[in-house]
């Protein structure tokens, strides 16, 4: 997944004439905290409301409030980790993405990028989730896959969290059963620690409202 194909066309970008109160009223228009401010068609920053708050006259052009913005954005061929590391980076509700000749071609939005995840992530999907606390220098994804597949099941998807701070790693797999007891068994036969596992009593109908409470979170 490129960041090309996270454009939205629902949020445009700002004019470097348009006032600081334009700027507000937008922001409060596409449930957003950023926008990208455009100069005769060339992206020149990022707009914050907290930086545009901190001003006295927000009747003023943002050229008259600010001699300099931010300028996060990435490429258009840029993947989605990128996307979200960027995001993550500058704590950014909006990300303006440019082409390799830094033209601006429009930008995404962190629900964009959510709901993106969410569907490629197979949030949706009918499954059981296990997450696994393991060594780095132990993992290995490959006799995951063998454990989970020796029990007539496929992962879905897996995700890593690691903490810099320790030598362990959080692997959290989507599984394509909700039943996941022999699969939790088997785990523990090969000295796998399982933190803990969401089977029954997490069902398709618990993930999918977790789901749809996290999308209108970020929507509003």
């Amino acid at each position: 997944m490129r960041a090309i194909d996270l454009i939205t066309e629902e949020i445009p970008p700002l004019l470097h004439s348009d006032s600081g109160e334009k700027a507000i009223n937008w922001m409060d228009e596409f449930k957003v905290s950023h926008l990208p401010v455009l100069k005769d068609g060339n992206f020149v920053g990022l707009v914050s409301e907290s930086d545009i708050l901190g001003r006295l006259d927000v009747d003023k052009t943002l050229d008259a409030l600010f001699d300099h913005l931010p300028r996060p954005f990435v490429y258009e061929k840029a993947h989605l980790y990128e996307v979200l590391a960027k995001i993550s980076e500058f704590k950014l509700s909006v990300l303006p993405i440019l082409d390799e000749q830094e033209n601006y071609m429009g930008c995404t939005s962190i629900y964009e990028v959510m709901t993106m995840m969410a569907n490629a992530g197979s949030i949706k999907e009918s499954g059981g989730i296990i997450v696994l606390e393991v060594s780095s220098v132990d993992y290995s994804l490959a006799q995951i896959s063998q454990i989970v597949e020796s029990n007539n099941a496929r992962i879905l998807s897996a995700y890593i969290l690691s903490n810099h701070e320790s030598t362990k790693l959080d692997v959290t797999l989507k599984i394509n059963q909700m039943d996941l007891t022999h699969i939790v068994r088997t785990f523990e036969r090969y000295d796998y620690v399982v933190k803990t596992s969401y089977q029954k009593g997490f069902g398709d109908d618990d993930i999918q409202t977790r789901y749809d409470s996290l999308m209108n979170f970020l929507n509003y």
